[in-house]
C-alpha cells in the first residue's frame, strides 16, 4: 500500500516537473537571447534488448523479457514525442536483428549484437539507452540498476538515471550504478555514451507484477524522460 501511494505521488510529481521543464524555455527564462555557438543536436537511441527467438530472461509467470523491454521503449518513445524528441529505435517489433545468413541460435545472437552495434556507431553524436530486465535464481532480489559503458559521459548519465529512479519510483532501492561487465558485447563496442538499464527483477514476484503492468511501465518511462529532458535543457538551452 505504501509503495502504491509513493508511485502514485511520483507520477503526479513527474507530470508537473516535466511540464515545468518544457515551459522554462517557452517562457524564455533560461534560453539566452543570442547564442553564437549552437551544439549539435544529440540523437537518442533506444534499444529494447533481445527480441524474436531470443526472448531473454523469463519471468515467474512466463513473461518474456524481450516483450517487457519493448513495451517500456515504446512508452518512452511516445512520451518523448510530446517534447519534440524523435528517438531512433533499434527495434519496434518482436524481431531479432540478425542478418539473413545466420542460421543457428548462436549465429543469430552474434549477428544481432553486431548489427545493433553497427547501427549505433553509424549515428553521429548519439546516446544509447539499452533497456533490459534482470533475473536471479533467488526471488528476494529487486530494484532497477544502471550500468555504464567506458565512453565519455556514460557514468554521469547512469548516475542521473539511478538517482532519478530512487527519488521518484523506488525510494528503498539502495543499488548503485556500475560499469557494464566486459561480457556485454553491445555496450563494450559502441563509440557513444551508453547506459544499460536493468529495470527490475523478473524473478521477484512483486516486482515482476509491476514490470508487466502498463501503468508502472508509464511511470518508469516518465522517470527516464525526466532525465533525458533535464539533460537536453542543460546542454542545449
Amino acid at each position: 500500500m505504501k509503495r502504491t501511494m509513493v508511485l502514485a505521488a511520483a507520477w503526479v510529481g513527474l507530470t508537473v516537473f516535466l511540464m515545468f521543464l518544457a515551459g522554462r524555455c517557452l517562457l524564455g527564462r533560461t534560453c539566452p537571447a543570442v547564442q553564437t555557438v549552437v551544439p549539435a543536436e544529440e540523437t537518442l537511441i533506444l534499444d529494447a534488448g533481445h527480441g524474436g527467438e531470443d526472448g531473454g530472461a523469463v519471468s515467474v509467470t512466463g513473461a518474456r523479457e524481450s516483450d517487457i523491454n519493448l513495451a517500456v521503449v515504446l512508452r518512452l518513445r511516445d512520451l518523448l514525442a510530446f517534447y519534440g524528441t524523435d528517438p531512433v529505435l533499434l527495434r519496434e517489433k518482436d524481431v531479432s536483428l540478425h542478418s539473413p545468413g545466420a542460421v543457428s541460435p548462436r549465429e543469430k545472437k552474434t549477428s544481432d549484437l553486431k548489427n545493433r552495434t553497427q547501427a549505433v556507431n553509424h549515428i553521429p553524436n548519439a546516446t544509447l539507452l539499452s533497456i533490459h530486465q534482470n533475473a536471479y535464481p533467488q526471488g528476494k532480489y529487486w530494484g532497477s540498476q544502471a550500468f555504464y559503458a567506458k565512453t565519455e559521459g556514460s557514468q554521469e548519465l547512469a548516475q542521473a538515471l539511478q538517482r532519478a529512479l530512487r527519488e521518484n519510483l523506488q525510494p528503498d532501492n539502495r543499488r548503485e550504478c556500475k560499469p557494464v561487465p566486459d561480457t556485454v558485447y553491445l555496450m563494450n563496442h559502441v563509440n557513444c555514451r551508453a547506459v544499460l538499464l536493468e529495470c527490475g527483477f523478473l524473478t521477484n514476484p512483486e516486482e515482476e507484477a509491476l514490470l508487466r503492468d502498463g501503468a508502472y511501465q508509464k511511470k518508469l518511462a516518465a522517470v527516464l524522460l525526466s532525465v533525458v529532458q533535464e539533460e537536453k535543457s542543460a546542454r542545449f538551452s
